[in-house]
């Protein structure tokens, strides 16, 4: 191995997704053409490269990088680039080429024992040493920290990061408390964490990588949709992640529970183990949901049957008995469910709902779990409609990345009714925080689909509710929203129930047979570029959404975001762009919020809020390089101004997954059927991707992966124990 120190002249070439780079160093005043794995590389930094010589049968000699660090340069030009990059403000290359030519190569020396000889150069008055003053003290310990954590070998950008967040503790937590890094700094993961940790010789048995390791293994309950995981899951998973015997990762289990962060419970007399806050929002949201459904309520003098006519008779319209059903319970029970397909008339039971209460003076709350959902039912209803999350008025504590509800149990919403709509999308904590917001006498109607998917989120919460048998359930199956011509509403009901629709001869329904990815996917783009567009005169980007089952493969959502971005929105002179991981984005591309920014600024002409939701979509309309932000034009008319650092908050939205897609309807859905994974071939994921159409639906694909997600009935069942519990509390007089 041999040892080179220079400066990064020209970067060749790189991959941003593993970080492979071809660059030219400047070695002692000679051109080295160094390749290698970086995370982060620019212009004018001075590393020292661990390596050796190979031979390039096309590009010549090379230097292969096995390690690096960043060091402070020796040589004179390197400190002179060192001292013009910004550490000394006010100062440029012609200034710092008279300080070095003053002090020689113990500037760097010079400057960290005494700032103050900088008034020995020309041109460094009163002001510009005061500047110096303010921010070098800063530098100087960065630059110090830097070093020393490089000596662990853990890289330049996570060295940034750790000192941004720890400033003068940084080496302290590392060497003692390796793994709190997890929860104190955003992107860095157990493993992560656990490879810096093996970097600086923790070993594998300590007690601190152990607990992290269970408590990274405990997050799994989010990922998969659970509530809680079995002791295989939990004990047998971390073991074998962690490399340990299974008893050593009981006892310290132990210790979690004992602190109170796990919970472990008997469901069906084998041990379940919670996170702390999935266990809480469970219990208490099968609590309240009992106490809720116990409550009668009776209006004097009221002939329900009366009002539904009255509402019949202005509106035009004739109610079927469930309808009417919907109406009348929404009357007299605490809690009910309407669920429904699409063009089953939930829409109208609501409107229902709405008119009556408000005949009889009973003020009407409406709210949804995203904003897309919320502002379709301001639309069908003419009310006003809340995200869930602005019901409940959040607001953040102290320097908190997360919020808190103002409304809860102390200060609770004052309304008669609540209405909410697309409620198999809650999960069990959002579900527990608005249950816990209610006033005593308020009634709760639950509005959605229940054999859509369930919440990204933990929980199966809907359709635990309905399985519980606590509350009156209203099951629409009529369909009413179907022209004569449209066959959409009508094959996703002959879908949920198992049966395989008629695909001949429909105008808005259609499955185009292809077997061929790579074929499908040029059909997909030609489609969405031209053929829709010219056919039946819908935009491409506003009108026409593709979604796919899946993230990875020919017709995943990754590669079909990078393909049809080539098409709709290729590269041009006049359009900015900026790399960001694997992704580049461009002015004029189609994107999606993808994090909960509760704190993210936007404005809507003379309006300005804040708040931008995962799902949120939009046109990235402006990058601007020289002040390294971004803006997104959203579909609803906000517009909003991100800085560069916050680009992992969107991605692109050319295509999308069935989960991400819930909540919304297009005018056009193009969703392609092929071979995956079992877990992502099932009759919910498609029923939920076909009811996303309003107009037109085109599937394609392999039409016998299609009929086996008809016959797929069920999707991965979800560990979840609200509807054990809603059944216990019911069987408890003190609830």
């Amino acid at each position: 191995m041999e040892t080179l120190k220079g400066t990064v002249e020209h970067i060749v070439y790189r991959n941003s997704q593993n970080g492979y780079t071809v660059a030219h160093f400047d070695i002692n005043g000679d051109l080295v053409t160094v390749v290698g794995n970086f995370d982060e590389l620019n212009h004018g930094e001075f590393l020292k490269l661990t390596g050796y010589f190979t031979e390039h049968r096309n590009y010549g000699e090379q230097f292969a990088v096995e390690t690096y660090a960043f060091e402070i340069p020796t040589s004179t030009e390197g400190i002179i680039r060192y001292l013009s990059s910004g550490v000394l403000p006010g100062i440029g290359e012609k200034t710092a080429r008279l300080i070095v030519e003053r002090f020689g190569p113990e500037t760097i020396e010079v400057l960290d024992k005494d700032l103050n000889r900088l008034s020995e150069i020309k041109g460094i008055g009163k002001k510009t040493l005061a500047g110096i003053k303010e921010v070098y003290p800063e530098q100087r310990e960065i630059r110090n920290t830097m070093l020393q954590i490089q000596e662990y070998g853990i890289s330049s950008n996570w060295a940034m990061k750790l000192y941004q967040t720890y400033k003068s503790d940084t080496i302290s937590v590392l060497l003692n408390t390796p793994y709190k890094m997890i929860e104190d700094i955003r992107g860095i993961g157990f493993k992560i964490a656990d490879h810096i940790a093996s970097q600086l010789g923790f070993d594998p048995d300590s007690p601190g990588r152990i607990l992290a390791g269970l408590s990274y293994c405990l997050q799994d309950c989010y990922n998969r949709g659970n509530t809680y995981m079995t002791e295989d899951e939990l004990i047998g998973g971390a073991a074998r992640m962690l490399g340990v015997d299974p008893d050593m990762v009981n006892s310290h289990l132990s210790e979690l529970i004992f602190a109170g962060q796990v919970r472990m419970e008997k469901i069906d007399d084998q041990p379940a183990y919670y996170p702390l806050n999935l266990y809480e929002a469970e219990d208490n949201a099968a609590l309240l949901v009992a106490r809720v459904s116990q409550s009668q309520y009776q209006i004097p003098e009221l002939s329900i049957d009366d009002k539904i006519a009255n509402y019949e008779k202005e509106m035009g319209i004739s109610l079927d008995p469930r309808q009417r059903e919907a109406i009348s319970a929404a009357m007299d029970h605490g809690v009910i469910v309407i669920t429904g397909g699409p063009g089953t008339g939930k829409t109208t039971i609501i409107n229902g709902i709405l008119q009556i209460f408000s005949d009889l003076g009973l003020n009407t709350v409406l709210c949804a779990p995203t904003g897309r959902a919320a502002k379709r039912m301001s639309e069908t209803t003419g009310a006003e409609a809340k995200t869930i999350h602005r019901l409940l008025e959040y607001e953040f504590g102290g320097d908190d990345d997360y919020p808190f509800f103002t409304r809860d149990e102390s200060n609770p919403l004052e309304a008669d009714a609540l209405i909410v709509d697309e409620s198999s999308m809650i999960d069990v904590l959002l579900m527990n925080s608005l249950l816990s917001a209610l006033s005593p006498g308020t009634r709760v109607i639950l509005v959605g689909d229940a054999d859509q998917l369930p919440s990204v989120g933990p929980g199966n919460v809907l359709q635990d509710i309905i399985e519980s048998g606590a509350v009156k359930v209203v099951s629409l199956e009529r369909i009413y929203r179907q022209s004569e011509d449209s066959y959409i509403s009508l094959n996703a009901h002959e879908i949920n129930q198992g049966r395989y629709p008629d695909i001949d001869n429909q105008t808005d329904f259609l499955f185009l047979n292809k077997n061929d990815n790579d074929k499908l996917l040029r059909d997909i783009l030609d489609l969405v570029k031209n053929r829709i567009p010219n056919a039946k005169g819908f935009t491409e980007l506003s009108d026409i959404q593709v979604i796919s089952p899946m993230k990875k493969g020919t017709v995943g959502v990754i590669n079909l975001n990078k393909a049809l971005q080539a098409v709709l929105n290729p590269p041009a002179t006049n359009k900015n762009q900026r790399e960001f991981g694997a992704f580049i984005y461009r002015e004029g591309d189609k994107v999606m919020q993808i994090k909960n920014n509760y704190r993210q600024k936007w404005e809507d002409g003379p309006v300005e809020g804040e708040g931008v939701y995962n799902g949120d979509i939009g046109m990235l309309t402006e990058i601007d390089s020289v002040h390294k932000t971004f803006t997104i034009h959203f579909n609803d008319g906000r517009e909003s101004d991100y800085n560069f650092d916050q680009m992992d908050e969107i991605t692109h939205a050319y295509a999308m997954t069935v989960h991400k897609s819930q909540g919304s309807e297009f005018p056009v859905v193009i969703m392609p059927i092929v071979g995956g994974p079992p877990m992502f071939l099932n009759r919910k994921l498609l029923y939920t991707g076909v009811t996303r159409a309003k107009k037109l639906l085109i599937l394609m694909g392999n039409q016998y992966v299609f009929r086996q997600m008809i016959k797929s009935e069920n999707a991965q069942k979800r560990q979840t124990a609200l509807k054990m519990r809603i059944e216990d509390y019911l069987n408890n007089p003190l609830i």
